[in-house]
């Protein structure tokens, strides 16, 4: 049988079965599934601890995954630590990430395929991030469509705290033994979880934390979500509130759109209890309910107060206002510190190329504008892309005129450049509602 045969054979058997075990999963494990894992894998990754790149083990991989196999189903396989990096956050902090041994991201990688068949089937419509054919702008056209269509008059930006961090390996791994019955799948969860992190030298073995940037850890993460938040508010939504009551996660990130202000705060309040009672807690600076919606600019008028405030989620700034027809309307621009962040990196990139041929550079800086327009030309963010590019330019300008002495990079002539090598800024996204009601027409 088939990689895919197999695969969909559980899905189904999790769609029919929706409160069973599944005892028989580990021969699943097979070559053929850490094959296929290992041809999934990114080939630029960072080594972890082995310093093996994808490339040296491709070199001889068929000897190598037959023989990481044989040692996986005689349970001799050991999971490495963890190598600890960390990269630039746009507000300047950092971010640890966990770089995993190669063997450990092949193998998890297959146990994944397999668990993924069987959480697709559990996981809520709400639920947007690590999961296939769901992506950022699924999450953010849900979210849009529900502030549009539904009674939205309150937002709550829930931002729980260092959750890869904070996470309980204790409770994660009795959550997965809600479907999952195969004792040596398990092991090998609670081996990637007790691996450890090596920093500095020195192994860490803790009993919180699944490792961001692992690549089981996502969704080990929204396994831990789906019992300690999503089945939770699904159920208040549907017991306790009176008024409308819109949901939309993206791994840890959540927004909580509401009817009335007092549901809100009673959420919030219950919701802080349900994350403590697992380990977990919001983020008191971070997490905000404020006024946002159709009537929020009227409203807060009314009362002598500015315009409503804006929150932030997944890279974008969603603000309340008006179409040029006098409807309401919410607009998204890109995040001033992602933007930052992104041109920073710019800013490096041409220092390390100021002396390649003017065509070289382009070349990369056209890749990197069209990579950013890729994610961020949506509706409403029209200058903001003008913006990019026009800022991209003009570091391009300086980079050329500091490695010449008699300086002839003139503004025109960094402007035909541009028009040669970087993409016009236009949008690339359809309207929220038009997406959305191609993937879930009702």
């Amino acid at each position: 049988m088939s990689v895919s045969q197999a695969l969909e054979r559980i899905r189904q058997a999790a769609r029919q079965r929706k409160k069973e075990k599944f005892t028989a999963l580990f021969h699943h494990l097979g070559l053929d599934q850490l094959t296929a894992a290992f041809f999934d894998l990114k080939r630029e990754a960072a080594a972890g601890v082995d310093g093996l790149t994808w490339q040296a083990y491709a070199a001889d991989h068929e000897h190598r995954l037959a023989e990481l196999h044989a040692r996986v189903q005689r349970g001799a396989y050991r999971a490495q630590p963890s190598r600890r990096v960390f990269i630039p956050k746009p507000d300047g902090r950092q971010r640890p990430l966990a770089i995993a041994a190669l063997e450990d991201k092949v193998v998890q990688r297959a146990a994944a395929a397999v668990l993924n068949a069987i959480y697709e089937e559990d996981f809520l419509g709400f639920s947007y991030g690590f999961r296939p054919g769901r992506g950022a702008h699924d999450a953010m056209d849900a979210l849009m469509v529900g502030i549009g269509r539904r009674k939205v008059n309150f937002i709550l930006d829930a931002d729980i705290r260092s959750f890869f961090d904070e996470v309980s390996q204790d409770w994660l791994v009795r959550f997965v033994e809600h479907r999952v019955g195969d004792r040596r799948i398990l092991r090998l969860i609670r081996k990637w979880l007790r691996a450890g992190i090596l920093e500095d030298g020195v192994v860490t073995v803790g009993d919180k934390g699944t490792g961001q940037g692992s690549v089981i850890s996502p969704l080990l993460a929204n396994v831990y979500l789906h019992y300690v938040f999503d089945l939770w508010a699904e159920r208040w939504r549907r017991r306790e509130a009176a008024g409308d009551v819109i949901i939309v996660r993206y791994a840890d990130d959540i927004i909580v759109g509401f009817e009335h202000e007092a549901e809100a705060r009673r959420f919030l309040g219950a919701m802080r209890e349900r994350l403590e009672a697992f380990a977990l807690s919001l983020h008191p600076d971070k997490t905000r309910l404020i006024e946002f919606g159709r009537h929020a600019a009227a409203n807060r008028e009314r009362r002598g107060l500015g315009k409503p405030e804006t929150f932030d989620f997944l890279g974008f700034t969603f603000i309340c206002g008006r179409s040029r027809a006098g409807h309401f309307l919410v607009k998204r621009k890109t995040r001033r510190d992602r933007m930052r962040a992104k041109l920073q990196a710019v800013k490096q990139g041409l220092r390390q190329r100021m002396h390649q041929p003017i065509p070289i550079q382009g070349k990369w800086l056209g890749q990197v504008v069209k990579g950013y327009f890729n994610y961020h030309a949506v509706p409403t963010n029209g200058r903001a892309l003008a913006a990019f590019r026009f800022f991209v330019t003009e570091l391009w300008q300086r980079t050329l005129r500091r490695r010449s002495q008699k300086d002839g990079m003139t503004w025109e002539r960094i402007s035909r450049l541009a028009n040669d090598w970087l993409p016009k800024p236009r949008i690339l996204h359809p309207w929220p509602q038009a997406r959305f009601a191609v993937k879930h027409p009702r």
